[in-house]
């Protein structure tokens, strides 16, 4: 199949293509800082929760190869090739992040769960394929860059919500009757209206380029067409993945083991810790709450401003060895939140954690962008995604015997072990092969 000779971009036209991500980090970032406190609340003991959590990960494992595959055979002369499932995925999402603050049983909250998770991968998986189709390999860690930005903003400002509604609009933070409290419904319900906005505002101001060959498109997707032949090809791309894609599936392991511990035992860690409360109906347990919040915006708004430094250090040394100190950064940080008995103080490690979540979300991305063949972008960020979730799951498994057996119950020492596995990351890192580098370094 021919391929496209992709014209430089402006900076609104990345701009445009890339806003939909302040919606998908709004989703993210209100699930993330909140799901442990929701689950608490209805009633989930602190070392069931790394389980509870289990139904994101393990939607993200079925869905985004699925999606990936399904959007690099799609084609319509009006919404393009990924538009459609940026679209279907925001109304989806928007529709779960209603109901997720109403669960009124912890198993509705795991279901609701389940469904926001879906449906947000459904959204974001095109939108890494997006870049890859959309930017030549001069631009791709740019536009990387620029959607790790509106993450960053998009994560500052809705884990911000609930503090915000308490200290500021005098919304109740407290629960009553086991109900989740008013300050985190109605920043759901925020949430849901701005994922929706963000996402239609790429859906209409960005546009798609066709198959150049399109007689060629059209005959690889009936030749790929029935159940067989489309489970075939799903499973089949495990057997072919580029070696820098496998190289980088070992450093994802242990950076996502890391992230995963840190978004579920952040809370309880800050509540036992500093707040000194255990009780998620107290007025304390929710205050921590409030608090991680904070403490997230904190990391998110760092990596916003880091996504446009990565790009420039990138230039001046390598991608590799931006990733390796951005993670050794975020894994000591992590692992210094032991020490830490004030609530102002916390605020410093999510420094060193926003540095290495920009990274994360632009560096291994950048590497494998050039490694894979433009006509399965879609796919391989797909599947490159197994390498996101399955750490989240092994940590869903063994994470909660390990807090109960052997800390003790003291969640602090998962932030811990956290830590150490993404300094691990940061060494693999060296392992990798990067194209850019050979071009760089050729004669």
């Amino acid at each position: 199949m021919q391929q496209l000779v992709k014209p430089k971009l402006s900076f609104w036209q990345i701009w445009h293509m890339s806003f939909g991500f302040f919606g998908i980090q709004f989703g993210f970032a209100l699930q993330n800082t909140n799901t442990s406190r929701i689950f608490a609340t209805l009633g989930a003991d602190i070392d069931s929760l790394s389980i509870l959590w289990l139904a994101a990960p393990i939607t993200g494992l079925l869905v985004q190869p699925v999606i990936g595959y399904f959007s690099d055979n799609t084609w319509h002369a009006r919404w393009g090739r990924r538009r459609p499932y940026f679209f279907v995925g925001s109304v989806l999402a928007s529709m779960a992040m209603f109901l997720m603050p109403n669960s009124s049983m912890l198993w509705m909250a795991v279901f609701v769960l389940w469904m926001m998770d879906a449906s947000i991968n459904i959204s974001m998986e095109p939108f890494r394929a997006f870049v890859g189709d959309k930017l030549n390999a001069e631009q791709q860690t740019v536009g990387f860059a620029m959607q790790t930005f509106f993450i960053g903003c998009g994560g500052v400002i809705a884990s911000l919500l609930p503090t915000i509604f308490t200290d500021y609009l005098g919304v109740s933070n407290v629960p009553v009757n086991g109900a989740i409290p008013d300050t985190v419904r109605y920043s759901f319900y925020v949430g849901g209206a701005v994922y929706f906005l963000s996402v239609l505002w790429t859906v209409l101001l960005s546009n798609e380029d066709a198959p150049v060959d399109m007689d060629a498109f059209l005959a690889e997707r009936a030749a790929n067409k029935g159940f067989a032949n489309t489970l075939k090809e799903i499973l089949g791309g495990f057997l072919k993945m580029p070696k820098t894609m496998v190289q980088l599936a070992v450093v994802q392991f242990f950076t996502w083991v890391a992230l995963f511990s840190m978004w579920v035992y952040t809370t309880p860690s800050i509540a036992q810790g500093v707040f000194h409360s255990a009780d998620a109906q107290s007025a304390g347990y929710q205050e921590a709450g409030n608090w991680v919040g904070i403490m997230f915006a904190m990391y998110g708004g760092v990596s916003a401003i880091a996504a446009f430094l990565l790009p420039k250090l990138a230039l001046m040394t390598s991608r590799k060895t931006v990733h390796l100190i951005c993670l050794a950064i975020g894994g000591l940080s992590l692992i210094s939140i032991f020490a830490i008995t004030t609530k102002e103080m916390l605020l410093l490690p999510m420094v060193g954690v926003g540095i290495a979540w920009a990274s994360v979300l632009t560096m291994p991305y950048a590497i494998l962008a050039g490694a894979l063949p433009a006509n399965r972008m879609g796919y391989y960020m797909g599947l490159f995604n197994f390498f996101v979730v399955i750490p989240q799951i092994v940590a869903g498994v063994v994470l909660g015997a390990i807090l109960k057996h052997y800390f003790a119950n003291q969640s602090v020492k998962i932030l811990m072990l956290g830590g150490a596995c993404m300094v691990l990351a940061g060494a693999l890192t060296l392992f990798v092969k990067d194209d850019a580098d050979v071009v760089s370094t050729a004669p």
